[in-house]
């Protein structure tokens, strides 16, 4: 029985969005529909909007503390409940977001200079982040672990990041992968990082690991998760996230720098508020819009197979960013984005954002009516410009 109405169209203009309200920034026109940054066009769920608006109906809204009240609890639960992982709250840490968290483990555990390894494709935040920082970024193909273990072997490799899942590729790492990533970190000596924002949206048939399964207990060893709510519950606009370090040391150093150099002296009590209701909650929202996301990938795969035969493309294992590789059409990506902007009045973020030219992917994380219009118009302009 269906409960929550994804179907719903929730006019975003005007509401200074990224998605709908910057298109102009990136694409150099304004007033297209837009499949581009990695946030939903759903309302979040009703019982988070229920916990703000009690939140919001108190009236005072002063310094918070994220250690007190049950922010850290909640986030305990979820791991029990939805990953069947035990966490110890005292490991856990409390930053603005995800990026935040990445850049001042960056500082801490690498220095100008050094190589950090992620995987190919890679999600554009992350180069910014460690290029913008001074630091190489190395990247590998996903999948070639000989390519991953002589760039970790390398003496300047001095940081293992993970996207755990895999953006924008969608790939949901095997046990038998991560089990392999822990130990040719800890053969080489490196520090690493677990990004893991899309881990609430695995597909159906799927399981996500949390990366604190694979790490190494102990002092010394330089390991750190990072994630929120915010994306799965479609909230990252109210800022908040929290990560897992396990040496208590780095851990303490870590709070010390947010809380000194960052001058993160209280946490956004809103973002608290939404991931407590998200966590506690949530569930039932999480796994209709879950369900409702693959339905719209069946789709888009149905109507690539029949409007773009030579694409050979299956649903992603998580997340709702369609990675779809056009190359055997012969295509020029310039050629096609122009078609998509000038002609289909389309935003669909092209693959070489990622270092992958050639590629594209669609955000359907909207309702169904809006994904149709974006792959039609997908195939539309791709079917003009075939070469194959």
């Amino acid at each position: 029985m269906t409960t929550y109405d994804f179907d719903r169209e929730i006019d975003r203009r005007g509401t200074c969005s990224v998605q709908w309200d910057d298109i102009a920034d990136r694409f150099g026109v304004g007033e297209l529909l837009p499949f581009t940054i990695s946030d939903m066009d759903f309302a979040s769920p009703p019982e988070v909007l229920d916990a703000l608006r009690a939140r919001v109906e108190h009236g005072v809204f002063g310094y918070t503390e994220w250690r007190i009240g049950d922010f850290r609890a909640a986030i305990r639960h979820w791991y029990a409940t939805r990953h069947d992982t035990a966490l110890d709250i005292e490991t856990l840490v409390y930053a603005p977001s995800v990026l935040s968290q990445l850049s001042q483990l960056l500082q801490m555990w690498t220095a100008p200079g050094d190589g950090v390894v992620v995987h190919t494709p890679t999600y554009d935040g992350f180069r910014k982040a460690v290029t913008g920082l001074g630091r190489e970024l190395r990247g590998v193909p996903v999948g070639d672990t000989e390519a991953l273990e002589a760039e970790l072997a390398k003496p300047d490799s001095t940081m293992l990041l993970l996207c755990s899942p895999h953006n924008p590729t969608g790939r949901v790492w095997r046990e038998e992968e991560l089990a392999e990533f822990a130990r040719l970190a800890e053969l080489h000596g490196v520090a690493v990082v677990s990004d893991e924002i899309h881990a609430d949206l695995v597909a159906d048939g799927q399981r996500h690991l949390p990366w604190l399964r694979f790490a190494e207990p102990g002092r010394g060893r330089r390991w750190a998760l990072i994630t929120s709510g915010t994306k799965a519950f479609n909230f990252p606009a109210l800022t908040g996230s929290y990560g897992i370090i396990g040496d208590p040391d780095e851990r303490a150093e870590f709070i010390r720098r947010m809380e000194t150099g960052e001058g993160l002296a209280s946490p956004a009590v809103l973002s608290m508020t939404a991931h407590v209701a998200a966590y506690r909650q949530g569930a039932p929202w999480l796994d209709e819009l879950r369900a409702y996301v693959a339905g719209t990938m069946r789709l888009v795969e149905e109507r690539l197979a029949d409007g773009l035969p030579g694409v050979s493309w299956t649903p992603p294992q998580a997340g709702y960013l369609a990675w779809i590789d056009l190359r055997p059409l012969g295509i020029d990506e310039e050629a096609l984005q122009r078609e998509l902007v000038e002609v289909e009045k389309v935003a669909i973020m092209p693959g070489r954002v990622y270092g992958a030219p050639g590629f594209v992917r669609l955000n359907v994380g909207c309702p169904r009516k809006k994904a149709e219009r974006g792959v039609e118009a997908l195939v539309r302009a791709a079917t003009r410009l075939r070469t194959t």
